[in-house]
């Protein structure tokens, strides 16, 4: 005889069961707490990479900042005498102008170190305090130090308060539990896309950011002025604009509802009733999270193309930026922000209106395969870019940063949803809080990296097999490849739903 379906139990100021109470009463979409979602998720993820625009002016030949007056005078002098100079940049710590990309990869690297050491912990906080504290202190984290890091005028500085901005913004694995907690299971899978679109908007809308604004003295001189302070810090306003972003976040998070169910007997009560309505028993729930391979091979897919769209991100805007005898385009950074902005735009129309219908027929398996496989040709195609001018530069360009744009968030959506399937909604916040640690590491290797191959690309540009650029897109591909293999059988376990 089956038994009965658990009664739901609901405690008198416990801020999870007002939550399943709520969701009770109103099941259609939970369009204000998705809204809140979204922002705090796109304020937390545009600082990551609004920098990969001026990384490559930041890290410099010499620094302007850190001389004497008098040293200052004499070497305006010299610059006014040969403008050819005037590509001297701004930290102290490039030698040569092929050795930039080798440090900008570091400095880039540093906030996903952090993250990397701090998620887990972050995890068990939200999981003992609630996901509402843990989300504001990671907001005010973004506010404080994305500013210190536009005022960084030493390298040392940089590296630091991208890596404390890693370490103490907790939001990514928080977010994702909270987003399936706000909504009934039927619109759960939707709560995650909001996360991960949200996300990759961030990603993409930070470098529009970044390049519009830095250096605002030399793209905007009828607007600001020399001696401001943001000819003093030339990448403070980028900075200052997210920082104030978050700050509406911030006020925002007080109308945030807390999720985290805070009473004793949570086994016999809600949590109960809710793990009857996931995949899985009770015995499930006792299961180590390391011996669940349909959970751990879809991290290791998704680690790995998160990787891929990481060193991506930084390769394309210091190719973009670098000189032509480099095979480079020789932007500038407003420049590569206008490509990303349109890239950004798309994305958005995308996941709005089209994501849905792609990942209803296809299904998130089939969608990641096709989408990485069309990845290819788009990557194979940018080096030779180089040969094109005028419009059908631009045409050439804008498009395949769009198309890519696209197919690599239809990528991360599926792999991330494939997570939140292979587990019941008791582990989804242990679950989510391994994903982030292992992409962390993954993503803090992939600047790095990409720096390392960009600075060593330039000094062979003119080899004979597969010179510097072609090389740098090649390596890029073979990654994308290894991802491609991991979505089959017999590494990839799928779900049961999903067979």
């Amino acid at each position: 005889m089956a038994e009965p379906p658990a009664t739901k139990v609901y405690h008198d100021g416990c801020p999870g069961c007002a939550m399943e109470q709520r969701k009770e009463e109103h099941k259609g979409i939970p369009y204000k707490e998705f809204l809140f979602v979204a922002i705090t998720t796109l304020a937390s993820s545009l600082p990551i990479s609004s920098l990969f625009p001026f990384l490559y002016f930041m890290v410099s030949l010499i620094s302007m900042h850190s001389i004497q007056f008098h040293e200052t005078y004499i070497l305006q002098k010299i610059l006014n005498a040969f403008p050819s100079l005037q590509q001297i940049r701004d930290l102290h710590i490039a030698r040569t102008e092929e050795d930039i990309g080798f440090y900008a990869g570091f400095l880039g690297a540093s906030y996903m170190i952090g993250r990397g050491f701090a998620s887990i912990l972050w995890g068990m906080v939200a999981d003992r305090i609630g996901r509402k504290p843990v989300i504001i202190f990671s907001i005010f984290a973004v506010i404080v130090l994305n500013t210190l890091f536009g005022l960084s005028v030493k390298y040392w500085m940089a590296v630091t308060t991208r890596f404390l901005l890693g370490a103490l913004n907790g939001l990514l694995a928080p977010i994702k539990a909270y987003s399936i907690e706000v909504c009934r299971a039927e619109h759960q899978a939707l709560g995650l896309s909001i996360v991960s679109t949200a996300w990759g908007i961030g990603l993409v809308v930070g470098p529009a950011i970044g390049g519009y604004l830095a250096q605002p003295v030399k793209q905007y001189p009828h607007l600001f002025h020399e001696k401001s302070i943001f000819g003093r810090f030339p990448y403070l306003l980028p900075c200052l604009c997210i920082s104030l972003f978050a700050l509406l976040v911030l006020i925002s998070c007080i109308w945030l509802p807390e999720t985290l169910h805070k009473h004793k007997g949570l086994e016999t009560g809600v949590e109960a009733a809710e793990a009857s309505t996931t995949q899985g028993s009770a015995e499930s729930h006792k299961k180590s999270l390391f011996r669940n391979w349909p959970l751990m091979s879809s991290i290791i897919t998704y680690c790995v193309f998160s990787l891929h769209d990481t060193a991506y991100s930084e390769i394309f805007s210091l190719w973009t930026v670098s000189d032509r005898k480099y095979g480079g385009l020789s932007f500038s950074s407003k420049d590569v922000g206008q490509v990303l902005a349109v890239a950004g735009a798309s994305l958005l129309v995308y996941q709005l209106f089209i994501y849905r219908w792609v990942d209803k027929i296809l299904g998130p398996i089939n969608s990641t395969r096709i989408a990485s496989v069309l990845s290819i040709p788009i990557i194979a195609a940018y080096p030779f870019m180089t040969h094109l001018s005028g419009i059908r530069l631009g045409v050439a360009l804008y498009s395949a940063a769009m198309i890519k744009s696209v197919l690599a968030i239809t990528i991360i959506t599926g792999t991330s949803l494939l997570q939140n399937k292979a587990v019941p909604q008791g582990q989804r916040g242990a679950a989510n809080g391994i994903a982030t640690t292992a992409m962390s590491l993954f993503k803090a290797v992939a600047p790095a990296g990409a720096g390392v191959l960009f600075s060593w690309a330039q000094k062979r540009q003119h080899a004979a097999f597969f010179p510097g650029d072609q090389m740098v897109f090649l390596l890029l591909n073979l990654t994308e490849v290894i991802g491609l293999m991991l979505t089959f059988k017999p590494f990839l376990a799928v779900p049961q739903q999903y067979k």
